[in-house]
């Protein structure tokens, strides 16, 4: 599309004069001469200069050196992403049930809706207007899955799951397998206890590739509106997690963990059982909490504490090795005065 009608799409500023035909998207890096990108951080500002890019979104106060086109917006990220839906469109599958498909009894399939080759539903499931579900996904028994809904291949949703309007699984998400719930007996072995809960996902939450969540021993683990959950993430049973929250690749959260709204947990992050995480907390990369964070605020260091207090904390660990031989010599040094009785 012309660069006047890519602005006027996305709310975005440029010159009237302006006149480019945009043909795809692309990073500062490999972007060409019909290609739109975008700044969003301030590092990257000198590769502008020598970008091969036909246009760029930047924000609205920009007043760098800038080879191609500016497409000034609030936010260019955000407008960068919009853009990509403009150039780019997935795979959907046609409407309608694939011959191979197995669908149990009393399913109920909304309008609009297509199943792949090999899925597999179970009986008495109900699927919403619009979902999309691929080739060799598995859905139990009495799963209810909402409209506008994405499943992609070889993910699960077990028995009585609840997945709401436009939730995505990526390939290998699991929703609602047994959590790791075990009694011990009294000659030290273990017996396993029936995992009789569920799992209920609200709208607009996204689970991706080869993510768990447990459903609950009894009652339901909770995913709130809006939240995003990264690759190999481990949910426990029983878990509570708020709207518009962050769960960042390797992240595990023990059983009966509540996390608030718009949390951010780092790449392995991780939580003890029964925890809470207070709305608008960060948790830094391979941050853990041992005990309830609920102070909003950036955390850092396992046990977790507040960014600033871990950063003192690391710059003293480098420091160990010579404060260690300070206190030694220190100490050879009280030892030799003490010998020789002198204050």
């Amino acid at each position: 599309m012309k660069i006047l009608e890519l602005a006027a799409t996305l709310g975005a500023v440029v010159a009237p004069e302006a006149d480019l035909e945009i043909t795809g998207i692309g990073t500062i890096e490999s972007a060409g001469p019909g290609d739109v990108t975008f700044l969003a951080n301030e590092r990257y500002e000198d590769q502008l200069a020598d970008s091969k890019a036909g246009a760029v979104f930047v924000a609205k106060d920009f007043e760098g050196a800038c080879a191609p086109i500016p497409l000034r917006v609030d936010n260019p990220y955000l407008a960068f992403s919009r853009s990509i839906d403009l150039f780019y469109t997935p795979p959907r599958l046609p409407v309608g049930v694939h011959p191979t498909a197995v669908l149990g009894e009393d399913v109920q399939v909304g309008d609009g809706v297509a199943i792949g080759a090999y899925a597999v539903i179970g009986d008495r499931v109900r699927i919403g207007d619009g979902t999309v579900i691929h080739p060799h996904v598995v859905v139990y028994e009495g799963a209810e899955i909402g409209p506008e809904c994405v499943l992609h291949s070889h993910c699960t949703v077990r028995e009585h799951v609840r997945l709401g309007g436009g939730v995505i699984l990526q390939n290998g998400a699991v929703i609602g397998a047994d959590g790791f719930g075990f009694a011990p007996r009294g000659d030290g072995s273990y017996e396993k206890m029936t995992q009789a809960g569920t799992v209920d996902l609200a709208d607009d939450v996204e689970v991706q590739a080869n993510s768990c969540i447990d459903r609950a021993t009894v009652g339901t683990t909770t995913v709130g509106r809006g939240t995003r959950i990264d690759n190999l993430v481990q949910i426990g049973h029983g878990c509570h997690l708020g709207e518009n929250t962050l769960i960042c690749g390797q992240t595990g959260l023990a059983g009966s963990t509540i996390v608030g709204d718009r949390v951010v947990m780092g790449g392995m992050a991780a939580s003890a059982g029964h925890c809470r995480i207070g709305d608008d907390v960060i948790m830094a990369a391979k941050s853990g909490a041992s005990k309830d964070v609920l102070e909003p605020g950036v955390y850092g260091g396992a046990p977790s504490m507040p960014m600033k207090q871990w950063l003192q904390v690391r710059v003293r660990f480098a420091q160990l090795p010579e404060i260690a031989r300070t206190l030694k010599n220190l100490g050879k040094r009280v030892t030799k005065l003490e010998g020789t009785g002198k204050p």
